[in-house]
């Protein structure tokens, strides 16, 4: 059975793409919450609790205009600027607390034989999430769109012979901090991460990007040292183990449309619009 926060959330999603796939149209408040079987008083206080922002300020986040002048500002030192102080006005910057450290052959070896992986579910303000640590810190957050036992499963799929127990331990509950808007209570999230020297380096270049900030493939390809593998690079995106808290999803097409996603363009369309709202709030 679905939580409320799933249901909202569910909902939230519906709004969104139906705004987007409309957009020309310019559809009322009131068309909208018809479309999601909600009044329009409750779907617009609905939403303003979830973003922060009106839908219509929301929308502005997800136009192809702004997600331009995003990429215009990354090439004008903000991404420099993000690295150099650690801060984005009141709240600090997540990304930058979080430090990535590959596995050894060793531990993952023959399956993961070596890895005890404690794991849980939690709700996010995107839906269900698995995630699953190690004592060196979190190898795997996925969202759970088909059900727990499949989530599980995934993750038994790359680690097929480690040892598994349902336990929320602190460096879960650490990480999930990450949905909570109130990054002032974050500590150093680690990730302990299988992948290639060369993954790794993608997916430590895409830490770099700030919330409420978007960079391309081409461009993530020269700063993480490839400038001409942005497939390859792409590939790296794609193959991320740990949803949401390595943010592939602020990589958009150079056009400045959001392009897709492998949890789905709604949910891709609500993470880039929640996290411009927040970084709004505290500018």
């Amino acid at each position: 059975m679905k939580t409320q926060q799933e249901i909202d959330y569910t909902r939230i999603a519906d709004a969104i793409g139906f705004f987007k796939e409309n957009f020309k149209a310019q559809p009322k408040l009131d068309e909208v919450a018809e479309h999601v079987n909600l009044s329009p008083f409750h779907f617009q206080r609905m939403f303003k609790d979830w973003a922060g922002v009106t839908p219509k300020q929301f929308l502005q986040y997800l136009s192809v205009e702004h997600a331009k002048e995003i990429l215009k500002q990354e090439d004008a030192n903000v991404f420099n600027t993000a690295l150099e102080t650690g801060l984005s006005g009141g709240g600090r910057l997540h990304d930058l607390f979080i430090k990535v450290e590959g596995m050894t052959p060793g531990e993952y070896r023959n399956g993961g034989a070596m890895l005890q992986i404690n794991y849980s579910f939690a709700d996010t303000p995107f839906g269900k999430v698995i995630v699953a640590s190690t004592s060196k810190g979190i190898c795997h957050m996925a969202f759970v769109d088909e059900g727990e036992e499949k989530a599980l499963e995934q993750i038994k799929t790359n680690f097929p012979n480690a040892v598994y127990n349902q336990l929320v331990d602190r460096i879960q509950q650490n990480a999930l901090f990450i949905f909570t808007q109130d990054w002032s209570r974050l500590d150093e999230i680690k990730l302990h991460l299988k992948g290639t020297d060369f993954q790794i380096k993608v997916w430590e270049t895409l830490l770099k990007v700030p919330a409420g900030g978007l960079t391309t493939y081409a461009s993530l390809a020269k700063k993480a040292g490839s400038e001409n593998a942005y497939r390859a690079v792409g590939t790296a995106v794609g193959s991320n183990p740990v949803a949401f808290l390595i943010p592939c999803h602020r990589v958009i097409k150079s056009t400045g449309e959001i392009g897709q996603y492998h949890w789905g363009s709604s949910r891709k369309n609500a993470i880039i619009g929640w996290e411009a709202a927040l970084k709004e709030s505290v500018e």
